[in-house]
C-alpha cells in the first residue's frame, strides 16, 4: 500500500507565509518589470502583518533602486553588478546624504527583496546574496560630560542669582537635564502637570494630547534644587496656563546663552541635554528599561538608543 504522504502538496508543510508569497508571485515572471515586483513585494508585506511604515520604507528604497536601473527593467535582467553600482552611486553619485542607518535599510530591502523572489521561484538566482550586509554603526550624539554640565548649570545659577535676576535659563536647562525630555514635551508642559505635593515626591506628567502617542506618557520625578528655580520663576514671570509660554527658537535662545556664559565650544541643544541626561542615569546605574520609560520610548527604539549609551558610557571620560 502506498504512503498517503506521497499523495500530499508540494509544500504542505510550508507556512502560511510563504504560502502567501507563493500566491503573490504568481502573477510574476522573469521578465516581469521591476515596478510590478515592487508593487506584488509591498501587497505581501502588508499580508504578512508588516507595518505601514515598514511596507512604505522597503518599497520605497526598491523604488530608488528603480531610478538608478529603470523601473521598466526586467527582475531577472538585474545582476549583482547593477546592485553594487547602485550602492556605490547612492554613496557617492547621487549627490544626497545617506545616512549610516539609512544605507544599512536599503541593503536589507535590497537583499529581502531579491530573497522573497528566488525562493518563491520567480527568479533561479539571487543577485543580492554577494552584497554585503554592512552594519554600520551612527554617530554618537554630542553630550555634555561632567565638567561642562557643572559649567552649565554655574552659568544658568549665576544667571538667576545675578544683577538682574532671570531664573528662566536655569529652569529650563535644569528641567532638561533632570527629566531628559524632549523639546516638544517641554513645549507642551502645562503648570497643571507639575505636581510639587505627589506622595510620590514632587512630579512631572508627561502628557500628549495626541492619542495615538499616549504610550509615551510617563511621570519623572522632579530634583528638590529645581523646585527652588521653579518657585523664582514663576514669581518672576507668571507664565500663565503653560510652563514656558515661548516660541521653539527663544528656549534655543536661552540655552545658547548660558553655552556661551560658559564658554562652552559645544553648541548647547534640547537634542544634547536629552542625551546627557540620559547618559548620566546610565552612568549612576540606572535600571536600563527604568531609563527607556523615562525617555518615553519603545523597546525597538531603545535597541538603538541602548546601544549608544553602551558606546558614549564607554567613551566618555
Amino acid at each position: 500500500m502506498t504512503d498517503s504522504s506521497e499523495n500530499l502538496p508540494l509544500f504542505s508543510n510550508v507556512s502560511a507565509e510563504f504560502e502567501r508569497g507563493l500566491d503573490a508571485t504568481v502573477r510574476l515572471r522573469p521578465d516581469s518589470s521591476l515596478s510590478a515586483a515592487i508593487n506584488v513585494w509591498g501587497e505581501f508585506l502588508e499580508e504578512t502583518g508588516k507595518s505601514i511604515h515598514t511596507v512604505k520604507a522597503f518599497t520605497a528604497d526598491l523604488r530608488l533602486l528603480g531610478k538608478f536601473v529603470g523601473s521598466g527593467q526586467d527582475i531577472h535582467a538585474i545582476g549583482t553588478y547593477d546592485l553594487k553600482n547602485f550602492l556605490d552611486w547612492m554613496l557617492n553619485g547621487r549627490g544626497v546624504p545617506c545616512s549610516p542607518k539609512t544605507y544599512s535599510r536599503r541593503v536589507t530591502s535590497i537583499k529581502a527583496f531579491f530573497r522573497w523572489l528566488a525562493e518563491t521561484n520567480v527568479l533561479v538566482d539571487n543577485p543580492a546574496t554577494s552584497v554585503p550586509q554592512q552594519t554600520v554603526l551612527s554617530p554618537l550624539p554630542e553630550v555634555l560630560y561632567a565638567d561642562e554640565v557643572d559649567a552649565v548649570l554655574e552659568a544658568g545659577e549665576a544667571m538667576r542669582v545675578g544683577r538682574k535676576p532671570d531664573a528662566r535659563p536655569y529652569t529650563l536647562l535644569s528641567l532638561l537635564l533632570h527629566t531628559g525630555i524632549k523639546k516638544s514635551e517641554c513645549l507642551a508642559i502645562h503648570l497643571n502637570q507639575i505636581d510639587l505635593i505627589s506622595e510620590e515626591g514632587p512630579t512631572l506628567f508627561v502628557r500628549y494630547s495626541d492619542v495615538r502617542k499616549r504610550y509615551r506618557e510617563r511621570k519623572i520625578p522632579l530634583a528638590p534644587n529645581w523646585i527652588t528655580a521653579y518657585r523664582e520663576y514663576m514669581a518672576q514671570i507668571s507664565p500663565g496656563e503653560r510652563l514656558f509660554p515661548y516660541s521653539p527658537r527663544r528656549l534655543e535662545y536661552f540655552l545658547e546663552d548660558i553655552g556661551n556664559a560658559a564658554h562652552l565650544k559645544k553648541h548647547l541643544s534640547f537634542n544634547m541635554c536629552r542625551w546627557t541626561s540620559a547618559l548620566i542615569d546610565y552612568r549612576n546605574g540606572m535600571d536600563k528599561n527604568k531609563i527607556r520609560q523615562k525617555l518615553g520610548i519603545s523597546k525597538i527604539q531603545w535597541r538603538e538608543v541602548g546601544n549608544k549609551l553602551d558606546r558614549l558610557a564607554m567613551s566618555a571620560n
